[in-house]
């Protein structure tokens, strides 16, 4: 059995300062050791998903970022796993329990996955390890992680079993009171929704050249490309909804404007990392909604997104501050205030669906596009 402060000094000696997560019970050691300690390392996320894509984007900003959960929720990491951290490869290390383990006693929503969690990770390719009880045994396990990520490039995951770690007691702070959102809205009418391309392009006018800018899946990313293709941009290809965390996790590791590109559908599926971003408010975090309330990517079809107070969210949130804006001339405004007070900031700004004819795709590799931005985000601040 190996203590959790014994186990994260190992871990921190590999090079990991921070987890993201979600809880499970064999992990409550962990969690409370990392929680309680005096500068906790512990991001509260609301499912697996959402702590890739954070830990991925410290990778970005040159930080290293474990991932701890339960191996149910490798169901929600699938997607991030296969379209994100291994097209970009971008290595992040995870702490994956072996729920329903073959042969030990569990509960039946465990049983199927436990049984087929080795072959699962072999079939994304992603390299593992069982942590063994003896923390010496344990030291060399963790070292092999480290020489398998170097030389892959590529997650890897360290199971821990029932029992490994000693208990531990808890003395965790309670998350932070949210703040009060400084909110703006158009003063008149809404006049005509501005194209997606001049929205970008607005934004790209904007921005200083120490800015780091992530857009999301889809038309965005390849407008994005279209319009400007730099070594400060990173181009989500994949990982539909993930914008957000990814970014997140690039702006707590840099003094660096980071601004994400969202868009409505992308940001509806991933609702829960607004709370994660109103909980660990990041100042140089600027988020942009580009709203055409439909799947732009795929042919047109409407999303929720009419019917969703994005602004509200955000305010309810925690987020410092909300522009809503309603035309080009509001967005530029919104984008100098955002960008010289704290934020975190939500942008919203409803634009019209279509996109250029033709338009093509970002030429510059996922893996290229990673590498240009963490030595983008990583070099020196003009």
């Amino acid at each position: 059995m190996i203590d959790a402060s014994d186990l994260i000094a190992e871990l921190r000696h590999i090079g990991i300062r921070e987890f993201a997560g979600v809880p499970c019970s064999y992990l409550t050691p962990l969690i409370n050791r990392i929680a309680s300690g005096p500068a906790s390392g512990y991001i509260r996320v609301t499912q697996e998903g959402e702590a890739l894509a954070f830990a991925a984007g410290a990778w970005l900003a040159g930080a290293t970022t474990a991932v701890i959960a339960q191996n149910s929720g490798l169901g929600n990491m699938v997607n991030p796993l296969t379209s994100l951290t291994h097209p970009a490869q971008i290595p992040v290390p995870l702490i994956i329990t072996w729920r329903g383990e073959p042969g030990r006693p569990d509960e039946p929503q465990h049983q199927l996955l436990g049984a087929i969690m080795l072959d699962l990770l072999g079939l994304m390719r992603v390299g593992h390890a069982v942590l063994p009880p003896d923390l010496g045994a344990a030291r060399r396990v963790l070292a092999g992680a480290q020489a398998a990520m170097d030389t892959s490039q590529l997650p890897y995951a360290l199971i821990l079993r029932q029992g490994v770690l000693a208990d531990e007691p808890i003395s965790e702070r309670p998350p932070p009171v949210p703040v009060t959102a400084r909110t703006t809205r158009p003063a008149g009418p809404p006049g005509p929704r501005p194209s997606r391309t001049d929205a970008l392009d607005c934004l790209l006018s904007c921005v200083t050249e120490d800015t780091a800018v992530i857009s999301t899946t889809g038309h965005t990313s390849r407008e994005l490309f279209t319009l400007a293709d730099r070594p400060q941009h990173f181009y989500l290809v994949g990982a539909m909804g993930l914008a957000a965390a990814l970014g997140l996790g690039v702006a707590r590791h840099t003094r660096r404007t980071v601004v994400v590109i969202d868009g409505d559908g992308a940001a509806l599926m991933r609702l829960g990392v607004f709370a994660v971003i109103g909980a660990y408010p990041a100042v140089n975090f600027v988020h942009v909604l580009l709203d055409n309330q439909v799947h732009g990517s795929t042919g047109g079809q409407f999303t929720l997104s009419a019917q969703v107070q994005w602004g509200v969210i955000a305010a309810a949130c925690g987020y410092a501050q909300v522009h809503e804006c309603a035309d080009l001339a509001g967005f530029s405004a919104a984008m100098t205030a955002a960008q010289a007070s704290g934020g975190p900031a939500l942008l919203h700004l409803p634009i019209q669906p279509g996109s250029p004819a033709g338009l093509g795709r970002p030429a510059v590799g996922p893996a290229t596009a990673a590498r240009r931005f963490r030595e983008f985000v990583t070099g020196a601040v003009r």
